[in-house]
């Protein structure tokens, strides 16, 4: 493991190490060095601590994914401050919760998102503002405050494992997002895991595609920077239009590639990737949902270099298990793939509701121990207390709210979400296993369920089908399918054939969206 015990020495020692090569770079645009990038950040913490940033504070992000996004987080880093990024695309006002409930010191934003953002806050907090036009936007903003209000350079703050990195906000049950707690050691535990289990080298160039609110991002980031390789950022637009991407994955020469199975199945239908050369692509992770087998299937055609890796965790945890799917992987009789074993030093362990460990091959609720464990939810203390169980040993382990299976061969398999589970005619049903079931059918490319309150049958269940593309399903077709397939209370009362499911920010299925009919 290594002994480095902060994210910005990661960048400080790669900027020794490797110092003229290119640590960020964007399709088509501009490239920083690492030492371009390690004396840029220098320059931001600077001024960060000039206007009033100190060790344990909070530093907000709101921007679209650039070089500047890239030297600030460090700057806040670099600081002793914790970085709070949220979604430059999302509504002012959810983007002013979050960074009012942190109370972060400084927001640093783009021109073009600061009076909205400004009216939403409500207070006139210090803000960097970036012009996000400019060719160097960061450089000239502060040779500009520079000039009129020079800040004058400082020191890093030695920040240890426990200080806080950053805060990631989810979804909360509240319908107010919740703000994830990680410190520099949970990051670093799994960043150094990483490192043992995928050897990655200095010639690597990683993809970007996860915004930087996303816990996929850490993978990206931080792996990256730790090795010298090259971070190659995928701005929102461009991670959505597969002709474009496949395009620019094989242009940038892209080695090691990271994301929702989604952006990898819209890849394999819509990419044309059979028209370029991806040589240099050698892994392949995905995360954040299931990876559909047939989907799988038709990337893994084509792209039949690379390794694929299935890396499951919640933001909680970051990534806590894995699987390799390998070349000989059994996939026509898997309806699913494994998400696989715990990710050491870390523990796991499956229970039912009562907390007593299941024997192996019976669902429980997967809980979690070790250093990738998040300190918990800001400002959320009884949040804190019911999201962990504490054993007769009094350790805690944090609570998932995944029902898994372990198997002797490979490990964990996902069943669904303990708070998916739901009684319909007696029986309890998860939707999950309705979700995998229909995700077998050859036509259909994505599937989401939900269920609705019924008051004669508890609950009525909807299905959502997008078809692959030229092919057609009926809703009897479904229906007739979902008979073979799933004893009778589990089968959908509608059934709805759309041409694409919602997806938020981080490109999961919106279910919020599909039970309230959107």
């Amino acid at each position: 493991m290594s002994t480095v015990r902060s994210l910005a020495s990661l960048l400080e020692r790669s900027a020794r190490e490797f110092p003229e090569n290119i640590a960020v770079t964007v399709p088509g645009g501009r490239s920083v060095t690492y030492s371009e990038l390690c004396e840029l950040s220098d320059r931001v913490r600077d001024r960060l601590v000039h206007m009033g940033v100190r060790r344990g504070d909070r530093v907000g992000l709101r921007l679209h994914k650039s070089i500047e996004a890239v030297a600030t987080i460090f700057g806040a880093l670099k600081a002793g401050a914790a970085y709070v990024p949220v979604d430059a695309e999302s509504p002012a006002a959810r983007a002013a919760y979050i960074l009012n409930d942190c109370d972060v010191k400084v927001v640093v934003t783009e021109r073009e998102l600061e009076s909205e953002l400004v009216q939403a806050l409500g207070d006139t907090r210090p803000m960097l503002v970036l012009d996000a036009t400019a060719s160097r936007p960061m450089e000239e903003l502060l040779e500009q405050l520079q000039r009129s209000e020079p800040a004058a350079p400082v020191e890093s703050i030695a920040t240890g494992a426990d200080d806080i990195a950053y805060i990631l906000y989810t979804s909360g049950s509240t319908g107010n997002p919740k703000g994830v707690v990680l410190s520099h050691g949970n990051a670093l535990s799994f960043i150094d895991w990483c490192s043992e289990t995928f050897a990655p080298r200095a010639d690597d160039r990683f993809s970007s595609h996860a915004p930087f609110h996303f816990d996929l991002s850490i993978l990206d980031i931080y792996v990256s920077l730790k090795h010298g390789a090259t971070l190659v950022l995928i701005g929102e637009a461009l991670g959505k239009e597969p002709l474009k991407l496949a395009a620019a994955i094989a242009a940038e020469r892209i080695s090691v590639w990271y994301s929702t199975p989604s952006i990898l199945s819209l890849l394999a239908n819509y990419g044309k990737l059979a028209k370029h050369d991806f040589a240099a692509l050698r892994m392949v992770f995905f995360a954040g949902e299931v990876f559909p087998i047939p989907q799988y299937r038709a990337l893994q055609a084509i792209w039949t270099r690379p390794r694929y890796f299935n890396l499951y965790g919640p933001t909680e945890t970051n990534v806590c298990t894995w699987y390799e799917v390998t070349s000989d992987a059994p996939l026509d009789r898997m309806s699913t793939f494994p998400i696989g074993k715990i990710c050491p030093p870390n523990l796991g362990r499956v229970v039912n509701e009562q907390g007593e460990i299941v024997s192996i091959g019976e669902p429980g609720e997967l809980l979690v121990a070790g250093p990738n464990v998040m300190r918990g939810y800001w400002n959320l203390p009884d949040h804190n207390e019911r999201a962990f169980f504490k054993d007769e040993a009094g350790a805690l382990w944090y609570r998932t709210g995944d029902i898994v299976c372990e198997e002797p061969e490979v490990g964990y398999r996902y069943v669904g979400r303990r708070d998916r589970m739901v009684k319909r005619r007696g029986y309890r049903v998860e939707l999950g296993e309705i979700e995998a079931a229909l995700l077998r059918h050859p036509d259909v490319r994505e599937g989401a369920v939900v269920a609705i309150p019924n008051p004669e049958e508890g609950v009525r269940i909807l299905a959502f089908v997008a078809c692959q593309d030229g092919t057609t399903l009926t809703r009897i077709a479904l229906k007739a399918y979902s008979a073979q397939a799933l004893p009778p209370y589990m089968i959908p009362d509608i059934f709805a054939v759309v041409p694409a499911l919602p997806r938020t920010s981080t490109d999961k299925i919106d279910y919020q969206r599909l039970k309230s009919g959107g």
